[in-house]
């Protein structure tokens, strides 16, 4: 019943009876990492894509000067893994556990006969893609054009639009990442980080309560950075 659950979460799902969920469920493989766990390694062979039901994983690869950089940061009803599955190509990307983190796996064979009976998952699943790319291409262009400050700002946008519960105008992110995985996405450093989140919290756009973060007045901040 849980991998039902986690299915209905699951975008690509939404559209399917509970018959047809199940049959998908039954396919499907729990596994469980701990904190730090590599789930695959880039240029790895890609035989399953993973659906997360518990826990959180960040997408990363190292640039040429052997710094971590940081893709995207992936929650609960989150999939990965998908484009290797499609293409036929080794990972693109390293995918790691941030905390005990459990996940539900598809092989590929399994995987490319659930598109084929369910048409509407492969067209969600190009919805998803293209949400990708855009995400993407805001992150390439804050980093090439932007200076540090409001490039951790846009990632605090990104981690409002994936995983923020909206509520009166603020926008609350439950589990904000630690700040060196904040620098690795921005491109900057964690000290950097540091500076900026404390000078956002002392001009009120953000709140911080242990890990989570809130922003205080999400029209505002958007406004402001991401304009």
């Amino acid at each position: 019943m849980k991998k039902i659950e986690l299915l209905r979460s699951v975008a690509l799902f939404w559209d399917l009876k509970e018959t047809e969920l199940g049959y998908i469920a039954d396919k499907m493989v729990t596994r469980l990492y701990e904190n730090g766990n590599y789930i695959f390694m880039e240029d790895s062979d890609g035989e399953q894509c993973f659906f997360v039901l518990e826990g959180s994983v960040k997408v990363t690869r190292l640039s040429k000067d052997g710094r971590e950089v940081i893709l995207a940061m992936l929650n609960e009803g989150d999939f990965f893994g998908e484009m290797s599955l499609l293409d036929g190509e080794s990972r693109s990307a390293n995918v790691i556990a941030l905390e005990k983190t459990q996940v539900l796996t598809l092989d590929r064979e399994d995987f490319l006969i659930v598109l084929h009976n369910y048409p509407q998952i492969a067209i969600q699943l190009l919805k998803e893609m293209a949400g990708r790319i855009r995400k993407s291409d805001r992150q390439i262009t804050s980093l090439s054009l932007s200076d540090a400050e409001k490039r951790i700002a846009l990632c605090i946008i990104r981690f409002a639009d994936e995983q923020g519960k909206i509520k009166n105008g603020q926008v609350s992110i439950p589990k904000i990442p630690i700040q060196q995985d904040i620098a690795n996405m921005a491109g900057t450093s964690r000290e950097t980080v540091s500076r900026a989140l404390s000078i956002l919290e002392k001009e009120n756009f953000i709140e911080r309560e242990g890990k989570e973060l809130i922003i205080l007045d999400y029209k505002s901040f958007i406004k402001e950075f991401d304009s």
